[in-house]
């Protein structure tokens, strides 16, 4: 295997993953991995994770629609920790909300409140966060990003593709976006692509 894995995209079509070490599917058994992989990105392969050309037929595009989020810092400052979220990142995975539903409600307002919950709470949701959208703000400004013990690749549920520690197909598409985890698009619906943005989960869109 490579020493450095990467995903690289293909004009219109697929992502290509090379060197890739290990990845988890939807139901969390491993899949047997090749040193060159095509994954789809458009939603409709009958092979999902893997690429069958049907990119083609569906006339599926590298980019295009409306991002479902703005590309925007917000700060949510508390007394002891202050955290930062970009909602043109968010895929709404919900880790927040399964983790500590307490601190992270989108009910209410602001929908993140740090002193509602313990530091080290506050911290694993950090951690937990597949896309990166979530991060801490240390005392010198800079943003703080805290990787999960995940494999290279596992894939979400009727969800976008979760990468860590592989080298991205593009550079950063938002603000503050993290270069060591970050969640690609595999319904072929979001409008921040190759990245996910979220839309499966608005579209209803399902893997099977």
């Amino acid at each position: 295997m490579s020493e450095d894995p990467v995903i690289e995209e293909r004009e219109n079509g697929p992502l290509v993953a090379k060197g890739i070490r290990r990845m988890v599917g939807p139901d969390g058994a491993e899949i047997e991995i090749k040193e060159v992989m095509a994954l789809c990105r458009c939603g409709r392969s009958e092979m999902k994770p893997f690429c069958d050309g049907s990119h083609k037929e569906a006339g599926f595009e590298s980019r295009g629609g409306e991002p479902a989020g703005p590309d925007k810092l917000l700060t949510y400052e508390g007394a002891e920790v202050t955290v930062t979220y970009n909602p043109l990142l968010c895929s709404h995975a919900a880790e927040c909300g399964r983790l500590a539903s307490h601190i992270f409600n989108p009910e209410q307002k602001p929908w993140v409140q740090p002193d509602k919950g313990a530091v080290a709470e506050v911290e694993a949701v950090i951690t937990a966060c597949p896309s990166g959208a979530l991060a801490l703000k240390r005392p010198d400004g800079a943003r703080e990003h805290r990787l999960a013990e995940r494999c290279d690749v596992t894939i979400e549920k009727n969800g976008p593709y979760w990468v860590q520690n592989v080298k991205s197909p593009v550079g950063a598409q938002g603000q503050g976006m993290s270069s060591k985890k970050y969640v690609l698009c595999r319904c072929g619906l979001s409008g921040n692509k190759p990245y996910c943005d979220g839309t499966h989960r608005d579209a209803g869109w399902q893997d099977d």
